[in-house]
């Protein structure tokens, strides 16, 4: 079906549905029962719309509007009987997962950006660690000096511990600077996942020459996986708001931004869980004295664990869809 086929055929029910948002919204009275169906059905059709229309036209404004009617519609649903514990678990189980997924070319570029600092990062210090001072901020520099490394006073044992605190610490920061780097058309953006990923590539390029990778990665990824993952979300919620500034397409910028920067936030704010679970584990499982292995297990558990949320809330979407 073509779209201009597809709109033909669907405008009067989103005509209908738009303007009975407008009178519920406006009247406090409760609206008869004769309505509420006639909301609900044209609410299901609408949401069956916008299935098809992110299916085979998920570049058209007309997916854009649908998703907003779509949005708007089921607030005024669920509004009545919604808790804000229930909200929240819809946003963390429903919205934030469709936000990524739907979202997820501006996750996967950042995420490139940020691997091709990284592999920079590690072939200037592998080949010569003294350049860790060019890279490196003075602070973390100084700590994981490269004469300490070629001497083994820190090859076995690193300061897990203080390590990871400035690593976690950075990372929230470029999480939010990735984000709010949207707003200079993602010029910032690109520069924040790039230059972090070379910080990163740096740090491992530098325990590489020492003979430490296997310890260096053991104090990093078990927090790391969900971290960096939080951080290339961010940083694709703030490329996508960037390209739709910088390629407005039909509508005026003032409403690309307007619209795409409440995406870019609920998708920031969908990483706050993540930074929590990746602060839990930062506490728990990097300094305490367990294996190397069984970091790497945890670190693979998070993993699969992120893949599981994923896969359960597209799961809760397509059965509310097909309600």
């Amino acid at each position: 079906m073509k779209l201009k086929t597809f709109i033909q055929q669907n405008r009067q029910d989103w005509q209908e549905l738009e303007q009975m948002i407008t009178t519920f919204n406006k009247s406090r009275s409760k609206p008869s029962n004769q309505k509420i169906e006639k909301f609900d059905r044209l609410y299901q059709k609408t949401a069956q719309n916008l299935s098809y229309s992110q299916t085979f036209f998920p570049d058209s404004e007309v997916t854009i509007h649908l998703n907003q009617l779509v949005s708007h519609a089921h607030n005024i649903i669920y509004q009545t009987e919604n808790s804000s514990w229930k909200q929240l678990k819809d946003f963390l189980l429903e919205k934030f997962i469709g936000l990524f997924l739907e979202q997820w070319r501006a996750v996967l570029v950042a995420t490139l950006l940020f691997v091709a600092g990284g592999l920079v990062g590690f072939i200037i210090v592998s080949q010569n660690p003294l350049h860790l001072d060019v890279l490196l901020p003075g602070t973390l520099a100084n700590i994981l000096s490269p004469d300490d490394l070629a001497s083994n006073v820190q090859a076995d044992v690193v300061d897990g511990a203080t390590m990871s605190v400035m690593i976690m610490t950075n990372n929230i920061q470029v999480a939010i600077l990735a984000f709010a780097g949207g707003i200079t058309f993602g010029i910032l953006t690109v520069y924040v996942m790039i230059y972090n990923g070379l910080l990163v590539g740096a740090l491992a390029g530098l325990f590489w020459h020492s003979g430490s990778s296997y310890v260096f990665w053991a104090y990093i990824v078990p927090h790391g996986v969900i971290e960096l993952l939080a951080i290339f979300i961010a940083g694709g919620a703030g490329l996508l708001m960037g390209y739709k500034l910088l390629v407005p397409g039909e509508l005026k910028r003032s409403v690309q931004l307007k619209y795409y920067a409440m995406r870019s936030v609920q998708l920031l704010l969908g990483t706050i869980p993540l930074f929590i679970i990746a602060g839990v584990i930062e506490g728990f499982i990097t300094p305490a004295d367990l294996s190397l292995e069984t970091k790497y297990i945890v670190a693979f558990i998070t993993l699969i664990g992120f893949i599981g949320y994923l896969l359960y809330g597209r799961i809760r979407q397509l059965k509310r869809a097909t309600v």
